[in-house]
């Protein structure tokens, strides 16, 4: 085998393209680990405020959107969280779990990228960066399938796995290169979207709120006839609605366009575990306003200014049945029409990508392209807030250096 040939060459040093490269140079294969930026893991580096929110106690595929939902079962069932928690408590790194199952490094996320680059290390990887590929060509030649043009030389594989990411945080080089290399082979891609990504809210439906920016609050939000809700705290701001409930129901939101229909609202319950109805009856004559009641539950501020928005600042005895009815409906279904989203640049994830059709769920080889794999954001499969994403990268990239 000449120097630039290679059983496996990974594009993407990244969370899933470290892991595949780990597992199939221990498997004994010679792998080649390509990334265009100087540094590796940056997702990785920044991702939990730096601390890593590296996979998740509770995860299924019911934690992921796709067009095929069941796609992720295979890689989730054979390489799970319990089995990265493993990996991470061999390299002794201390971590911690805070809220709905969420695991994050006590000290630092760099530990993370040095476990796996130790893990590489360990299988022999070599590694490429900055690289940039200029081109990509199927060949037939001694069982090498795939030569490489770079701007350093050209290269050779008999395996080729595109673990590139998607769209989310250019800042820190994300790229379409992936999508392209599909495109190239002709494989279907799912248009991406920004993913648990800040909503944005038209003038006139954010003007009113404008007292409100800077009020955090906990809630639970769904989208419009679809299944669950999202319990957890959000933000209102001078351009919209963020926080983790508004981040987790952008990913439904946005899914609703692969459906061709019209887009519907997002539901926000003010009050959420509580029976609104059942609360205020007891207060239905007396002379203490909606805005002092709901302060028991929601900040003194919002709830005034929320209450102002509304025209509902009379002693909750002069208001009429009508009035209490529609402060019960709308305090636990504040329906709001997204303008849009605030874009890749704030987004933590990609919505979309490779169609999973294209994909074998057993080794994420496609089914077309013998040789060419694809792992990790690049795929059609966005798994929710609280590291999700990082177990897919982990499942996905675990699952291809099995086959590569």
């Amino acid at each position: 085998m000449n120097p630039t040939d290679y059983d496996v060459i990974v594009i993407g040093a990244g969370a899933a393209g470290m892991m595949c490269a780990a597992q199939a140079g221990q498997r004994g294969r010679r792998v080649l680990l390509i990334d265009h930026a100087a540094k590796i893991g940056e997702r990785i580096r920044i991702s939990g405020g730096g601390r890593c929110n590296f996979t998740n106690r509770n995860i299924s595929a019911e934690n992921f959107l796709s067009q095929n939902p069941h796609f992720a079962r295979s890689a989730l069932a054979r390489y799970s969280q319990f089995d990265f928690i493993k990996l991470v408590q061999r390299y002794r790194i201390a971590y911690h779990e805070k809220t709905l199952g969420q695991l994050f490094c006590d000290d630092s996320a760099r530990q993370i990228i040095d476990m796996l680059r130790a893990e590489c290390d360990a299988g022999g990887v070599q590694w490429a960066q900055p690289y940039s590929v200029h081109s990509i060509e199927r060949i037939d030649d001694n069982g090498l399938r795939f030569e490489l043009v770079t701007d350093h030389s050209t290269l050779r594989c008999q395996s080729l796995v595109i673990a590139s990411g998607g769209l989310a945080i250019p800042k820190l080089g994300a790229t379409p290169f992936g999508y392209k290399v599909a495109e190239q082979f002709k494989l279907p891609v799912i248009a991406p979207k920004p993913a648990l990504v800040p909503l944005a809210l038209a003038p006139e439906t954010l003007a009113p709120l404008e007292a409100l920016a800077g009020a955090s609050l906990d809630v639970a939000t769904h989208c419009e006839n679809q299944p669950g809700e999202f319990r957890e705290s959000m933000l209102i701001t001078h351009r919209g609605l963020s926080g983790p409930a508004i981040l987790q129901v952008s990913s439904y939101w946005q899914m609703q366009e692969y459906g061709g229909g019209k887009k519907l609202p997002i539901v926000i319950d003010l009050l959420p575990g509580v029976n609104a109805a059942d609360w205020i009856a007891p207060h239905r004559h007396s002379k203490i306003t909606l805005a002092s009641l709901l302060a028991e539950h929601l900040p003194k501020r919002f709830a005034q200014e929320w209450c102002a928005l509304h025209n509902w600042t009379k002693p909750l005895a002069e208001h009429s049945r009508r009035d209490l009815d529609s402060m019960i409906s709308t305090l636990k279904s504040w329906t709001l029409m997204p303008a849009g989203t605030l874009g890749y640049a704030k987004a933590e994830v990609t919505l979309g990508g490779v169609d999973t059709n294209a994909l074998s769920s057993k080794t994420m080889e496609t089914k077309t392209i013998s040789g060419l794999y694809f792992i990790g954001e690049v795929v059609d499969v966005t798994g929710w807030l609280g590291g999700y994403n990082f177990q897919w990268a982990w499942s996905s990239g675990w699952v291809a250096g099995q086959y590569a």
